[in-house]
This record gives structure tokens, sequence and C-alpha cells, in this order.
């Protein structure tokens, strides 16, 4: 890991996902979140506070040990017991069908292996439980698009891995999941090729 990525890079996410546009994105997201909830790319552990008080507990994996030490810092202002584990979502050192829901937001666009990462996801989530997501991502308009896949190679390099240009909806269903709600739309508070995001709930098939 060179130098930005480990100690300027988590120092410029924890500041970008604490814009105060992202916090409604969270509210819905993990305020659905019920029984015991795995967080995918916690990082900060700017979620915590959006969490209802009835869960039984949250699990947050993260890579970044730096960021994971912010969170740390965030747990002693919730009433529900928060493990933070320091692992990669493609190969998650957790037990099959153990997490009543699983959260991600803001995530998917920086996992290496994203296809793995939504496998192994499916693999810890019970039958019956769900995967909240908020997400941004490919948009639907060719002109948009274009400038997507210019600008990923670039970005990439300042983002620590964020792709503009990963379809949301079809990577999920790829992997085993049925979308059950799903919407998704330009923001108004970032450019075109930042702002499409996608919020919703999927299910494993």
């Amino acid at each position: 890991m060179g130098f930005y990525n480990r100690y300027i890079l988590p120092h410029v996410i924890e500041f970008a996902m604490r814009q105060k546009n992202f916090e409604p994105f969270r509210g819905r997201t993990a305020g659905a979140a019920r029984g015991r909830v795995l967080e995918i790319g916690i990082g900060s552990g700017l979620n915590l506070a959006s969490y209802p008080a009835g869960i039984e507990t949250v699990c947050g994996v993260d890579p970044s040990s730096e960021l994971l030490a912010k969170a740390s810092q965030r747990v002693a202002n919730v009433k529900f017991p928060v493990r933070l584990l320091e692992a990669s979502s493609e190969k998650l050192p957790l037990e099959d069908r153990s997490f009543d829901t699983v959260v991600m937001t803001f995530t998917l666009c920086s996992i290496p292996d994203v296809g793995s990462a939504l496998h192994e996801i499916r693999r810890v989530l019970k039958p019956e439980g769900a995967l909240l997501f908020a997400e941004h991502g490919r948009a639907p308009d060719a002109d948009v698009t274009r400038w997507q896949d210019r600008m990923t190679p670039y970005w990439k390099r300042v983002g620590g891995g964020c792709h503009l240009n990963r379809k949301v909806d079809d990577l999920i269903q790829a992997a085993g999941f049925r979308l059950e709600r799903l919407s998704a739309g330009y923001q108004k508070f970032a450019p075109r090729p930042f702002s499409f995001f996608y919020e919703g709930c999927a299910r494993p098939i």
C-alpha cells in the first residue's frame, strides 16, 4: 500500500462521505436494517448513527485499518454491539447464513472483484435475509456513460479504486439476488458522471 492510499486517501474518503447529501441515503438504507447486520465497507462508521436501536448487532467489514480506527471512535455512541473486522469482502471470514441484513452504501464501486464479493454476501446472508444498498454507478444515457468509461481508469487512481461505470442492478442480479425494490436516477448535487444513484433491496434467490 502506497503513501497516498494509507495516509491521505482515508481522510479524503472520510471528508467526502460526511457530506450532508449522503445522509438521506444512509438513513433509508441503514435505517431499514433488522436483526444481525453485516455492513460491507463500513469505513469510518458513518452509518452507525442511522441504524435502528432494535437491531441485535452490527459487524462492520473494511480492508482499511485507518478507516476502522475512525469507526472505533463512533462505536461508543451507539446502543448495540458492534464488531469491526479488517477483512476483504471478496473473502469474508464469516459463517454461512449468519446475517439477517447486509448493508452497502457507496462501497460497491471500489471493490476490486465485485462478483466474488456479492457471492460472499449471498453466502453469509440468511435465505430470508435482505441486501440493502445505496450506490452510485453506470448511467442510462450514452453521452454520460462515454464520460464514465473515459474517466474511470484515471478516477480509480485517486478515488481508492472507485469505478464510475458499474451497473449496480445487473451486478447484484448476476450474483444470485432478486431485486425486491429499486429506485435509480440522477442526483442534483454532483456532475452527471458521478451522480447516477441506485437504491434498493435485494433478496437471495
